[in-house]
């Protein structure tokens, strides 16, 4: 297990990717920001999941509840309040883990457990769809649309379009929130966390206070995904309920960790580096193919056929993720 692996070397494995990954945008074309910022949007999204379904053991098909309140949160406070996008990520993080929390304890008071709780994390995700589509509070359908500025603002969170501080920001956030799964995996909180999702009957026999321990790290998993959501309504400058609360974004957070390997620190990370740019691939070569490819080009859909191909084809030959598979090889 990778909780096993003493926490220095996680730490010094972060501080080392740190330091390679924090001057890419000044080597790269500005061109690439763009894939380079919906990289770690994707790793945030699939570690704040990770923590909940991977090291937690409550797989949870409904993340996009927690993306969404980060996103509206912040869009509702600076376009309504003029309130700062800082502030408003914590208040949305604030609002998800409470919202988690309350998720949490109403599907473990009554027992709803496996695929019955994927399928209740889902629901309650719908549920606030249909509540923001609904509602003259957010604005329904239409969503937000957030005012662009006349100059670059630090306390505002916006830049020109390409700018290398979006790359920053979305690097420091990523880091902090490994950081914060790494200490909680090594705290007390966290090693019962795992006892339970190991064996939920013997943490009990132990004393070990099941519900407390599940609903903190539903909390925690939430806050993490929460600050995707608000980076990328601040990035995209754009969010309405379709983008905020639809499956696409659930997806988006599992396909990462589990590409990677779920329930490792490194799996997201991982995985959101394959997927990330791998739409943006595979739409290039179809536009002009190899000779062996000629008979696909032009053709509409087929850059996610063979993105979907290139998905399976990774999960036949790596069952366990790309780091999973890799580390029990090394172990071997």
């Amino acid at each position: 297990m990778t909780v096993a692996t003493p926490w220095r070397r996680h730490l010094f494995v972060l501080l080392a990717v740190t330091v390679i990954a924090a001057p890419l945008p000044l080597i790269t074309p500005d061109a690439q920001e763009a894939v380079a910022v919906r990289v770690l949007i994707f790793a945030l999204m699939a570690v704040g999941w990770n923590l909940m379904s991977g090291f937690g053991g409550m797989f949870n098909f409904g993340n996009a509840a927690f993306f969404g309140l980060g996103a509206y949160a912040d869009a509702y406070l600076l376009v309504e309040h003029g309130i700062s996008p800082w502030i408003a990520m914590i208040v949305g993080a604030i609002l998800a883990a409470a919202f988690a929390a309350l998720l949490g304890f109403l599907t473990f008071r009554y027992r709803v457990k496996g695929a019955y709780f994927a399928l209740a994390t889902f629901a309650f995700a719908e549920m606030l769809r249909l509540i923001a589509v609904n509602s003259d509070l957010v604005n329904r359908a239409v969503g937000y649309n957030i005012p662009l500025l006349t100059e670059s603002s630090w306390w505002m969170l916006q830049f020109e379009a390409g700018d290398a501080r979006y790359y920053w920001i979305g690097l420091a956030l990523l880091v902090l929130s490994l950081l914060a799964t790494i200490g909680y995996l090594r705290s007390r909180s966290g090693q019962f966390t795992i006892a339970i999702r190991d064996d939920e009957t013997a943490a009990q026999s132990l004393g070990i206070d099941v519900l407390r321990y599940r609903l903190t790290t539903m909390a925690l998993s939430a806050a993490i995904t929460s600050i995707a959501g608000a980076f990328y309504a601040q990035y995209y400058l754009f969010v309405n309920p379709d983008l905020a609360f639809g499956p696409s974004q659930s997806i988006q957070s599992i396909l990462p960790a589990v590409v990677g390997g779920v329930g490792t620190v490194w799996g997201p990370v991982i995985g959101a580096l394959v997927l990330g740019p791998l739409s943006d691939i595979t739409a290039t070569v179809l536009r002009a193919p190899p000779e062996f490819l000629s008979l696909l080009a032009g053709r509409n859909g087929m850059d996610v056929i063979l993105y979907a191909v290139l998905l399976i084809v990774i999960m036949i030959l790596m069952p366990k993720g790309i780091y999973g598979t890799i580390r029990d090889r090394v172990r071997r």
